[in-house]
């Protein structure tokens, strides 16, 4: 029972972190603020976590783990490149739409202290000298035509995020302010980054 509160009242706490981070942003949340949110004292909320820094970066690795529970085993399986970017493809919007917070507190968080921000990530798994690695061993294998593994990434990044990150202009510019109509449409994105970032690299 104990064990079952306990786990409880973190999830609590994150969620609220959560909904205070991205109003706020890190310069701007108070922990006093995220304990209100959460419906503890201000003491527990520090028993739990010490710093707003180790708050944001267990929500960070929850939502990473979460998704993508072995990236590193899986960037370098040896599964075809078409299935290993469709799936990652695929879990990264993924992830996105199920936290449509990400986007907007990242590009905050881009210009706030990057240093911190990039040492959170890559604790979660993300490591882009692998990946880079990955694209050049299937370039050499003739398996996809010869680009800059950075322009690579950075497309597929760019394809994922900024939909979501403009929702709220996008959905009334485009989809006269339908929130169904955008959802289903950052769906089926998935299919549509995949096909256009495939098409544009595979050799066929």
């Amino acid at each position: 029972m104990t064990e079952i509160k306990k786990d409880n009242t973190e999830e609590k706490i994150l969620n609220a972190a959560k909904k205070v981070f991205t109003h706020k942003g890190m310069d701007g949340a108070r922990m006093q603020e995220i304990a209100n949110e959460a419906g503890i004292n201000k003491a527990l909320l520090h028993y739990y976590f010490r710093t707003k820094e180790k708050l944001f970066e267990a929500i960070f690795r929850k939502v990473f783990r979460h998704v993508f529970p072995n990236i590193e085993t899986f960037i370098t399986s040896e599964l075809p490149i078409e299935e290993k970017l469709g799936t990652f493809i695929d879990k990264y919007i993924e992830l996105l739409i199920k936290n449509p917070f990400l986007p907007s507190f990242i590009l905050k968080e881009i210009h706030r202290d990057p240093e911190f921000l990039a040492s959170v990530i890559k604790s979660s798994g993300i490591k882009p000298q692998e990946v880079f690695a990955m694209f050049e061993r299937e370039m050499d294998a003739g398996k996809i035509r010869r680009v800059n593994p950075k322009d690579l990434l950075i497309n597929m990044l760019a394809l994922s995020i900024f939909p979501v990150a403009a929702k709220p202009l996008m959905k009334i510019m485009f989809f006269e302010n339908d929130n169904k109509v955008y959802n289903d449409f950052l769906l089926e994105r998935k299919k549509t980054v995949k096909e256009f970032i495939l098409n544009s690299i595979l050799i066929k």
